[in-house]
């Protein structure tokens, strides 16, 4: 398994995380992603599963976090999914059955960006099922869990939390800012307006559904940056991998260019040279 990554911390004022920050956060992303790289080796290799849930409140910075994962690995090894809400057919299918279709098969990283915990969150404060189909799958999930974990797939679940100071200071940065604006739904302003009934309801599922073979961890992400180093690090430190030696390949030599090889004179579009 990889060593742990030990970060240092300082007072640094930043843009995102409201004066506090993390020392040479690129030097330290930097370490982890090549850790992510040797892990997408040994996952191709050894024909790993691993599921890794995403969940907490909104503008906690789970898109953050899983981009930072994500954006140097291959999206065939580290698949995220994020699934919209159940169409008429599947809201006649039983709850779980379109999340077990998208769980991993060997060789898969499948990083749910919210999960089967709507029904904990969002459809129970929501009123999108009843109270009690949320308690009974509050009931059943750590059994579904179970099953998962017994066939040999790795589970992690992470919790992400925001202070309601912090969490209101992205949603108005987001309603200031255009490139953000797409960020905002309306269900975050529900959310914002429902924060205690939100607490409540995480509450709940943090308590009937945290066990040993799947506990929760919790992210505190008032500081967006020191969040995602303590959760990547958490990641890799959780999973029982070992650095796969890179075979680089031949390339040997380039053909010659074959003496009757004429080229094409016809039209080519150009994109114009902006830059």
């Amino acid at each position: 398994m990889a060593k742990k990554q030990k970060g240092t911390r300082e007072s640094t004022p930043s843009e995102d995380n409201g004066g506090n920050t993390v020392r040479d956060y690129d030097e330290q992303m930097e370490k982890l992603v090549i850790e992510l790289a040797h892990l997408q080796a040994w996952v191709k290799k050894a024909g790993a599963r691993i599921v890794i849930i995403f969940e907490g409140r909104d503008a906690a910075g789970k898109g953050g976090i899983i981009k930072r994962i994500t954006e140097r690995v291959s999206p065939r090894v580290f698949r995220v999914v994020a699934l919209p809400a159940p169409s008429d057919r599947e809201k006649t299918q039983m709850y779980m059955q379109r999340y077990i279709a998208a769980l991993p098969a060997g060789g898969e990283v499948v990083i749910f960006d919210r999960s089967w915990y709507n029904r904990a969150g969002v459809d129970r404060v929501m009123g999108f099922c009843s109270e009690k189909k949320a308690r009974r799958f509050l009931e059943l999930a750590p059994r579904f869990e179970a099953a998962i974990v017994e066939s040999g797939t790795i589970l992690l679940k992470y919790f992400l939390t925001v202070s309601e100071d912090e969490q209101e200071r992205r949603f108005r940065r987001r309603i200031d800012d255009p490139v953000r604006q797409w960020k905002l739904s309306p269900m975050d302003v529900v959310s914002y307006q429902k924060w205690w009934e939100y607490s409540r309801a995480y509450d709940d599922m943090l308590r009937m559904t945290d066990s040993e073979h799947a506990p929760w961890w919790i992210v505190p992400s008032d500081d967006k940056k020191r969040a995602r180093i303590n959760c990547i690090s958490h990641i890799l430190q959780s999973i029982p991998y070992e650095r796969i030696k890179f075979e680089p390949p031949e390339l040997g030599k380039r053909q010659k260019r074959p003496s009757d090889y004429i080229e094409d004179t016809g039209l080519r579009r150009t994109v114009p040279d902006v830059a």
